[in-house]
């Protein structure tokens, strides 16, 4: 279970931080900042964890909470597909990162990132692998990251049901790709990943 140890080592205002939606074939990244100017309640402490672990409920039930504790600061980023296939998936996710640290209230004194590569902040940083099974910052930020990202899938899900994103998220299913076969490519769609490159092409092929 993440603690709170690194934050209280280090002091100050830290900010952890965590990105999602590197893998799917469709969306936006998203990633989170998530302050706890003033620790993190005990009984709150106890429900969190790696978002990947938690049932969506739970997910949920915690990234409303979060902004009623005392202390918290909370910041979004994300990219979008096109930036997503312009820069590749790498720094599309640490310029979500960076766009999260930037829209707190204030620039923190240290970020925790979880992962094994760091993106320029403007401020001291951390990259810790697995950060989001450590840090209670990190994976309060896993957690709305998560949260945020599936709200936006389930979203264009509505315009774009062929594809199930409101249960996948955009990642590659069977189901997934076999919308792709049937019904295409969207402009949601990932175009540089390799399933659906490789449907673009075969598109193209057919069409000439």
């Amino acid at each position: 279970m993440p603690d709170f140890r690194r934050e209280q080592q280090h002091g100050g205002r830290v900010a952890g931080v965590d990105e999602v939606g590197r893998g799917p074939l469709a969306g936006p990244v998203v990633a989170a900042a998530v302050v706890f100017a003033s620790g993190v309640p005990d009984d709150l402490a106890s429900l969190i964890d790696d978002s990947k672990k938690l049932k969506p409920a739970m997910r949920e039930a915690i990234a409303a909470r979060l902004p009623g504790v005392p202390g918290v600061e909370i910041g979004l980023g994300a990219a979008s597909v096109a930036e997503v296939d312009r820069l590749n998936i790498h720094h599309a996710a640490h310029l979500a990162m960076q766009r999260a640290v930037a829209r707190l209230p204030q620039m923190p004194d240290h970020v925790l990132v979880d992962g094994n590569k760091l993106p320029s902040f403007g401020c001291s940083a951390e990259a810790l692998v697995g950060g989001d099974g450590l840090s209670l910052s990190i994976a309060a930020a896993s957690i709305v990251a998560k949260v945020v990202r599936d709200r936006i899938m389930a979203r264009l899900d509505v315009r774009w049901p062929d594809y199930g994103w409101d249960g996948n998220a955009g990642y590659g299913t069977q189901a997934h790709r076999h919308a792709l076969v049937q019904v295409g490519v969207t402009p949601h769609h990932r175009k540089t990943f390799g399933t659906v490159r490789r449907q673009l092409e075969l598109a193209g092929a057919a069409g000439q």
